[in-house]
């Protein structure tokens, strides 16, 4: 420690290193300044002490709202920068409101760290969390159930209630569209290593390329942003495909970007399909053929489906599947219009 209330690395200490010095859990410490009542007193102690030779400082948000009942929940997000999250946060923040409860909303930036931190912080405070295609791992989103109640979107974690939409059905459609327009090979550009819904879509497509009789291969992992599209699209160049699957609308953007920037034309040379049918990918030009979810939908039945497990409900264990369709726009076209760009 530099100084009162820092690490050696200039940052202010977290629960994370209390509960390191301590020898426990970060749940264990969350608890033991909280609501000492619930762990044992030698616990307790040993945690205050860690805490205090650290110089850690408690949010005082979480102790102050836990005191009173404050029908509060908190939706964890993986990247508020993502276009994708607006529906799902307003079909969510609408359905808490019309049930007399607000809706924090914390963003995990990608960071399953993050996402540790917010359970941390919230978990004294709220009545309940939705974690949103999160990064942590099944074991640490089940730390956090045992605790508040959970339901979790875009992913499955057996035990847990969740809602999904049909990423399996919706790159099928994805490969029948791009299979009917001529297209014999396809190219995946995957998203992030750690997203369940990625896997879902590739194994989907691969499925789909083998009852298609239709070549498939994968990129990635990869960013899902539009950098992470653009850089996608330099590795596309050294193999190319006449038609490209993109794990969102945001990463199919900076796919197009990125091939405009490597003098390929979409549709002309390269058909591109997104994910998710945001407003982003409408906006675009060409306009960009996407798998439609029903994101508004699927924040607002997360949220009802949440209030009635904390009013009492059983929560099901098998997850509510929405359904999606494809938005043919500019972006797909017959193949064999243009000229493959060959490296």
């Amino acid at each position: 420690m530099d100084s009162e209330g820092e690490t050696d690395s200039g940052r202010a200490p977290t629960i994370y290193d209390v509960a390191k010095a301590a020898g426990v859990a970060p749940s264990t410490v969350s608890r033991a300044l909280a609501r000492p009542g619930r762990v044992s007193a030698a616990t307790a102690e040993k945690v205050r002490a860690a805490a205090a030779t650290l110089g850690y400082r408690r949010s005082s948000v979480a102790p102050v709202l836990s005191a009173v009942n404050t029908r509060l929940l908190a939706m964890v997000v993986a990247d508020i920068g993502n276009p994708l999250f607006v529906d799902v946060i307003r079909g969510a923040s609408a359905a808490a409101e019309a049930a007399g409860y607000t809706m924090l909303l914390f963003d995990a930036q990608e960071s399953y760290l993050r996402e540790r931190e917010a359970a941390s912080t919230f978990l004294g405070a709220v009545d309940g969390l939705v974690l949103t295609s999160p990064r942590l791992s099944d074991s640490g989103i089940r730390a956090i159930a045992k605790q508040r109640p959970v339901i979790v979107l875009n992913r499955v974690v057996s035990g847990l209630p969740s809602v999904l939409t049909d990423g399996a059905r919706g790159v099928r459609r994805a490969a029948e569209h791009l299979g009917q327009l001529g297209h014999r090979e396809i190219t995946y550009v995957a998203g992030p290593e750690a997203s369940w819904a990625d896997g879902v879509r590739w194994r989907g497509l691969e499925e789909a390329g083998l009852e298609l009789e239709l070549r498939v291969r994968r990129i990635g992992p990869n960013s899902p942003t539009v950098e992470g599209g653009a850089k996608a699209a330099r590795r596309w160049a050294q193999n190319p495909s006449t038609a490209v699957v993109a794990f969102n609308d945001i990463m199919a953007v900076g796919f197009v970007r990125g091939l405009r920037a490597l003098g390929v034309s979409v549709p002309g040379d390269v058909s591109v399909v997104g994910f998710d049918n945001s407003r982003t990918g409408a906006l675009t030009v060409p306009a960009l053929t996407s798998v439609a979810s029903p994101l508004s939908l699927q924040g607002a039945t997360a949220v009802r489906n949440l209030i009635a497990i904390i009013g009492g409900a059983r929560s099901s264990e098998q997850p509510v599947v929405l359904p999606v369709k494809l938005v043919a726009r500019d972006s797909t076209a017959r193949a064999g219009r243009g000229r493959l760009m060959r490296s």
